[in-house]
């Protein structure tokens, strides 16, 4: 792996939504006031084509569009890091190549999807990928989406012998992920590490995380920003009261009822994201179902309790 981009992922780093026009196409307009907001609300960093983004729904050619945009708008100030979610290695590469010619600064990728792979044969796939690719490449633990977990020694093995450059973290496993961050820094810390784990970020940077990535930054991003500077600090208390005032409006995602998992998170997010005036559309991309007006209603009223309607000047 070529060591071209130097630039690195710490701090608070949003997997970035994308906003879809009525008829399912990208609203890259309201893409571009998003990475603005985003960016000018002081995060470090952005995460394109995450689960939060939707990624898995769209055709390879309107993934490279959407980081175009996103790339555009963000202009150089936070560096960029493209998840090339695919099937299997040989994917992985030729979707990598496109996202880092089209301007991320890292990719970030999981386990083999669909294939039944060995540890030893992720390990490989991973060195396949790092091998095949001019940028920085990290790991993205999510099984509750690949059903399978990338194991301590595994992660810590790729990490030491410079394969990967970091972890996000979405296992929602916390010992798990304390084991790692232990891990990490007895071999000298290796890897850079980020929780997914919006709702603890505060427990898991006192832990020693590198920084969040967290969905509901696309709401509400400044929050995340006072609370890693608390933390950055040492005002314990200061982070812990961000992230208790985070919590409350995160009650969001549990208005919706009976629905998917992708329609529930990303649903309510881009509904108040669009209650907000931070996009135009709460569309979600297809086949996923759209919240009912009773759960939208609800959200907006979380959002007025805390008075976060609508989105106010950074």
């Amino acid at each position: 792996m070529s060591s071209s981009s130097t630039r690195s992922f710490s701090g608070v780093v949003p997997p970035v939504a994308t906003p879809l026009l009525p008829d399912g196409t990208v609203d890259h307009a309201s893409l571009e006031r998003l990475v603005d907001y985003l960016v000018a609300s002081g995060v470090h960093g952005l995460f394109a084509l995450g689960s939060t983004g939707e990624t898995a729904y769209f055709t390879d050619d309107q993934r490279v569009d959407i980081l175009r945009t996103i790339a555009s708008a963000a202009a150089g100030r936070v560096p960029i890091i493209a998840g090339a979610i695919e099937l299997t290695s040989a994917r992985i590469v030729e979707t990598s190549r496109r996202l880092v010619a089209t301007g991320a600064d890292a990719v970030v990728t999981t386990a083999p999807l669909y294939t039944l792979n060995s540890p030893a044969e992720v390990d490989r796939h991973f060195r396949a990928v790092a091998a095949g690719i001019d940028a920085p490449l990290w790991a993205y633990d999510v099984p509750v989406r690949v059903h399978s977990k990338l194991g301590l020694e595994l992660l810590m093995s790729l990490g030491r012998d410079g394969v990967i450059a970091g972890v996000k973290d979405s296992s929602g496993d916390d010992v798990g992920f304390r084991r790692l961050l232990a891990a990490n820094d007895a071999a000298g810390h290796p890897l850079q590490l980020l929780t997914g784990h919006e709702m603890v970020v505060d427990a898991m940077l006192l832990a020693g995380a590198d920084g969040v990535v967290p969905g509901f930054a696309n709401v509400e991003a400044t929050g995340y920003v006072r609370l890693w500077d608390a933390a950055t600090r040492g005002d314990w208390e200061a982070a812990r009261g961000e992230q208790e005032r985070i919590n409350r409006a995160f009650e969001i995602v549990f208005q919706p009822q009976g629905l998917s998992g992708d329609a529930t998170g990303v649903g309510a997010f881009k509904a108040a994201m669009k209650a907000r005036g931070i996009i135009d559309h709460a569309t979600m991309a297809f086949p996923t179902q759209p919240l009912d007006d009773a759960a939208v209603e609800r959200i907006h009223g979380i959002l007025a309790e805390l008075d976060l309607l609508p989105v106010q000047a950074s």
